[in-house]
């Protein structure tokens, strides 16, 4: 099963932050690996079935795509009230995949080789709609003008409404996805299936 969990939603408040921080941002992207043991497609997805990443409890999956979002953010007062000038998203996404800790048989090698660059497929959606996601919350905020705000206080609440909103959408597009490639004859099955009857 192949999941992606955790979300980091902190706002970092910086009152001089100069316009030109509102520049292009680029997330950055980072795998971590886990080790896996045997010899065999069959060995290996039972190793990833003993050791993959714990998430809801005590359910293990094959990889996971969490991530960090911090931002900088620039508000002005105009008159009476409060407007979000700018903001700088600081994205992390990491991505955690299984990796044999030992040399392969060249066989098993060349199924191991299809199924990781599926899986690594797979994940790299996931991070696509953090990344969407975050662009939804730049276009849903950056100019966000709220009245009768001169203590920037009302503001933080309506942005919290819409970055709720933002980040239930991306976690259900995650599921309606995973749901796809995991179902009867899907894209994941497949892969696991070649893995364990190919090496």
């Amino acid at each position: 099963m192949i999941k992606t969990a955790g979300y980091c939603l902190v706002a970092v408040c910086l009152v001089g932050m100069p316009a030109a921080a509102q520049a292009a941002w680029k997330a950055v992207e980072q795998v971590e690996t886990y080790a896996i043991a045997g010899k065999s497609g069959a060995a290996l997805y039972a190793s990833i079935g003993e050791r993959g990443p714990v998430i809801a409890g005590t359910t293990r999956t094959i990889a996971h795509t969490n991530f960090k979002l911090t931002w900088q953010r620039k508000y002005e007062r105009q008159g009476n009230a409060c407007t979000l000038v700018a903001a700088t998203p600081k994205l992390i996404i990491t991505y955690t995949l299984p990796k044999p800790a030992e040399r392969l048989p060249a066989a098993v090698q060349a199924s191991w080789d299809t199924f990781i660059a599926g899986v690594r497929t797979h994940e790299a959606v996931h991070g696509e709609t953090i990344k969407d996601m975050v662009k939804g919350i730049e276009a849903a905020t950056i100019g966000l003008s709220v009245p009768d705000d001169p203590g920037c206080r009302k503001i933080r609440v309506e942005m919290t409404k819409r970055l709720s909103a933002l980040s239930l959408a991306q976690r259900q597009k995650g599921r309606d996805f995973d749901r796809v490639e995991m179902g009867e004859g899907g894209n994941i099955q497949q892969l696991v299936l070649h893995l364990v009857n190919g090496g």
